[in-house]
């Protein structure tokens, strides 16, 4: 394949789940897996899709799955989506994906997160910001990035499930 104007999704699925005591990708929303709504959001997009379970730098945070995914990319662009996020949908999605530049990130509340396109022209930018004290998505946004602000009535489409009683809320609110 050519990575000529192409994009892949990628699932982060590296975290350790500390606050929810279990694989977060494995625990069911709905009819799917958590990790199971990601990839069928990958294929609403219309988008190949993998999994980084492994950083090849551990304990980097996203930052260590980005460089992970950035090395393995097979298109241009890398859309990462979070194993943690059971109500994103397209619409959202395509708002970040719309914007032409080599780090977009969607923000809610002045706060950028998951979904976010990476070029592979950043690999080395990355790397870079792995070696320096503050590894924080924030910053690397900040530093590299364009923000889409996510309207206010479409930030709970954005909620991340952390905890066994978010897991619950987001049980009964699918």
């Amino acid at each position: 394949m050519s990575k000529k104007n192409t994009i892949e999704a990628v699932v982060l699925a590296g975290g350790q789940s500390r606050r929810m005591g279990e694989d977060k990708a494995r625990l069911r929303v709905g009819r799917r897996t958590m990790l199971g709504h990601a990839r069928a959001l990958a294929a609403d997009l219309g988008l190949a899709c993998r999994v980084v379970r492994v950083d090849r730098r551990a304990d980097n945070g996203p930052m260590g799955g980005i460089e992970t995914a950035l090395r393995r990319a097979q298109a241009e662009r890398v859309l990462f989506l979070s194993c943690d996020m059971p109500f994103l949908n397209p619409t959202v999605v395509e708002r970040v994906l719309a914007v032409q530049h080599p780090a977009v990130f969607a923000e809610a509340d002045k706060l950028v997160g998951f979904p976010f396109c990476i070029s592979t022209e950043l690999l080395a930018a990355v790397e870079a910001f792995l070696e320096t004290e503050d590894r924080s998505l924030q910053s690397f946004s900040r530093r590299h990035g364009r923000r889409v602000r996510i309207p206010r009535r479409d930030w709970p489409l954005l909620a991340n499930i952390n905890t066994p009683m978010e897991l619950i809320a987001a049980r009964a609110a699918l």
